[in-house]
C-alpha cells in the first residue's frame, strides 16, 4: 500500500509539474518569443507585462474617461478607447499591444486593413474566442473556416434584396407604431422631453422580430433583456475573463451568466417548437431568417448551431440599428441645418405617404447621413483577425499566431484620410459614393466590416434606419435637450451612457 500512495504522489507532481511548465509556457515564453517576433518587423509599441499585459493600465484610463463627460462634439475616440487612441499617437497606425498575455498588431492603416479583409488566402481567420464570448457573439460572426462557409451559404437568402421587399409590411407596420409611440408621449402639447434610445432600441427589436423571426417583440421580450444583462456583465469582467481559467470559476458573475445564457437557449428553444409544430400542422414555410435555419436542420445545422445563430441575430440585429438611429438623431440635433436638408428631402420623395421600400434609393441626402454617423460613431469600434499562416502585406510578414485588431474608430476618425474636418458632422463627404469620400487613400469606411466576411445584414440595417429615420423626419423635429449629457461609450457596440435626451416636436 504504501508503494501505492508513493506512486499517487508521483504522479500527482508530475501533473503539477506538467501544469505549471503549461502555464509558464502561456503566460511568459510564448508572449516574449512573439514580442520578439513583431519587434524584428519594426513594429514598436509596449512590452509584455507578465499576465495582464497592457489590460489594467487600459481598463482604468477607460474607466476614468466613463466618469467625465465630453464636450458637445464627434471627436470621441480619446473617450471611448482612450488607452489606444494615446499609443496611437506615440507609435503610429501600426503598433503592438497586449491583451493579457496575447499579442495584438493594431492596425490603423486603411489600405492595410483592406488586404486582411480581401485576403483570398484564408492566412487570416478569427481569433479563438473564451467561451465567454460566446454567449453575447456566437453564431456566424465568431465561426471560421468551412463551418463559417455552410453557415454563411444557408444565412445568405434571407437578407437578398427580394427578400428585404418581402419584410416591406413588417418595417412599415413598425415606423408606424413607433411614430404613433411619439405621438402618445407628446398628447396634446407641441413638444416634449423624451429619451429617444429606449424607443429606437423597441423599434428595432420589433423589427428583428417580425421579419426574422416571424413573432412579436413580446414573444421576445425577455430575451432582449436578457442579452442586454449579459452584455453589461461581460464588459465589467472582461479584464478577468483574459486570466486563463477564470471562466471556470463559480463567481457570482460567471454563475449568472450562465444562468442567462441558459434561459436565453430555453426561450430560443421553445420559438423553434412553436414555428415546428406549425410547420407539421402544414402551415406556410417563412422564408424569413428563422424558416432558412429549420430547412436547413436536418443536413447541415444542428440544433444548437440554430439557437446560436438566432441569438446572434437577436442581440446584433437590433443592437446595432438602434444605436445607429439613435446617433443619428444626436447628430441631426446637433446640426439642424442638416435636418432641415434631410427632412425636405423626405417630404419631397414620399409626402405625407408612408415611406415605402420603393423610393428609399431617391432618399440621397438620407444616405449620406446615415454613413457619416456610422463613419463617426460606429456600431462596432474594431474588427479582429488571427494570422493562421506567416504572411506577408506590403513591408510586413505577420507571424502566426498573432492577432490583429483592425481599428474602425481610429481609421474613420483619422485627419490623415479624412481631411482637417474629420472629427466634423459633413455628411457632404459622401455626396459621390463611399469610394471617393476619403481625402486620400482610397476608401477608409469599415463599419460593417469588408471582403468576404462583409456584414450579412448590411441591406437589412440600412433598410430598416432609413425608412425609420425618414418616418421620424417626416413628422417631428427634434433638438437636443438641456439634460443631454454627450457620453459614447462601449457595451459591445458604441452607445450613449446616459441616454439620448432630446426635445420632440411635433410639425
Amino acid at each position: 500500500m504504501e508503494w501505492v500512495g508513493i506512486w499517487v504522489s508521483w504522479a500527482a507532481g508530475f501533473l503539477i509539474l506538467g501544469w505549471l511548465l503549461k502555464a509558464l509556457q502561456l503566460l511568459w515564453w510564448t508572449p516574449r518569443t512573439m514580442e520578439k517576433k513583431v519587434r524584428e518587423l519594426g513594429i514598436n509599441g509596449t512590452s509584455y507585462r507578465f499576465l495582464f499585459g497592457d489590460l489594467r493600465e487600459s481598463m482604468q484610463l477607460y474607466k476614468e474617461a466613463k466618469l467625465k463627460p465630453m464636450v458637445l462634439c464627434h471627436d470621441i475616440a480619446p473617450r471611448v478607447q482612450p488607452f489606444l487612441a494615446q499609443l496611437t499617437r506615440t507609435y503610429g497606425k501600426v503598433f503592438l499591444t497586449w491583451m493579457g498575455p496575447t499579442a495584438r498588431i493594431v492596425i490603423t492603416d486603411p489600405a492595410l486593413i483592406r488586404e486582411v479583409l480581401l485576403n483570398k488566402t484564408d492566412a487570416f481567420g478569427k481569433p479563438k474566442l473564451s467561451r465567454v464570448w460566446s454567449y453575447v457573439l456566437p453564431g456566424l460572426v465568431s465561426l471560421d473556416g468551412e463551418k463559417w462557409a455552410v453557415h454563411r451559404k444557408i444565412i445568405n437568402p434571407a437578407f437578398h434584396v427580394e427578400k428585404l421587399k418581402r419584410m416591406q409590411p413588417a418595417f412599415s407596420s413598425c415606423c408606424v407604431e413607433l411614430v404613433g409611440r411619439f405621438e402618445r408621449l407628446l398628447g396634446e402639447n407641441k413638444s416634449c422631453e423624451l429619451d429617444v434610445w429606449p424607443e429606437l432600441q423597441n423599434f428595432t427589436r420589433e423589427v428583428i422580430s417580425r421579419a426574422a423571426f416571424g413573432s412579436s417583440f413580446e414573444q421576445g421580450q425577455r430575451i432582449f433583456q436578457l442579452q442586454d444583462e449579459q452584455a453589461k456583465l461581460m464588459v465589467e469582467s472582461f479584464a478577468n475573463f483574459q486570466i486563463p481559467g477564470y471562466r471556470f470559476l463559480p463567481t457570482k458573475t460567471n454563475l449568472r451568466m450562465k444562468e442567462i445564457d441558459a434561459e436565453v437557449n430555453s426561450l430560443l428553444r421553445g420559438i423553434i417548437a412553436k414555428r415546428e409544430t406549425a410547420l407539421q400542422k402544414g402551415s406556410d414555410v417563412n422564408d424569413d431568417l428563422l424558416g432558412l435555419l429549420l430547412q436547413s436542420n436536418e443536413s447541415q445545422m444542428t440544433r444548437e448551431e440554430i439557437i446560436d445563430e438566432c441569438k446572434l441575430f437577436y442581440f446584433a440585429g437590433q443592437e446595432t440599428t438602434s444605436n445607429l438611429l439613435t446617433w443619428a438623431m444626436v447628430t441631426l440635433a446637433m446640426s439642424p441645418n442638416w435636418q432641415s436638408r434631410a427632412r425636405a428631402e423626405v417630404l419631397q420623395v414620399y409626402g405625407q405617404e408612408k415611406p415605402d421600400f420603393e423610393r428609399l434609393s431617391q432618399l440621397k441626402i438620407v444616405s449620406m447621413i446615415i454613413q457619416e454617423v456610422l463613419r463617426l460613431y460606429p456600431p462596432a469600434i474594431f474588427l479582429s483577425r488571427r494570422v493562421k499562416i506567416p504572411t506577408t502585406i506590403d513591408e510586413y510578414t505577420f507571424p502566426e499566431g498573432v492577432q490583429l485588431l483592425l481599428h474602425v474608430l481610429l481609421v474613420q476618425h483619422d485627419p490623415d484620410y479624412w481631411g482637417k474636418d474629420a472629427n466634423e458632422f459633413n455628411p457632404e463627404r459622401f455626396g459621390d459614393g463611399i469610394s471617393k469620400a476619403t481625402a486620400k487613400g482610397g476608401p477608409a469606411l469599415f463599419s460593417f466590416g469588408g471582403g468576404p466576411r462583409i456584414c450579412v445584414g448590411q441591406g437589412f440595417a440600412l433598410t430598416e434606419a432609413k425608412m425609420g429615420l425618414a418616418s421620424i423626419l417626416q413628422k417631428f423635429s427634434f433638438e437636443l435637450s438641456p439634460a443631454y449629457t454627450h457620453a459614447p461609450f462601449i457595451v459591445i457596440t458604441l452607445q450613449p451612457q446616459h441616454g439620448a435626451h432630446l426635445i420632440l416636436r411635433r410639425l
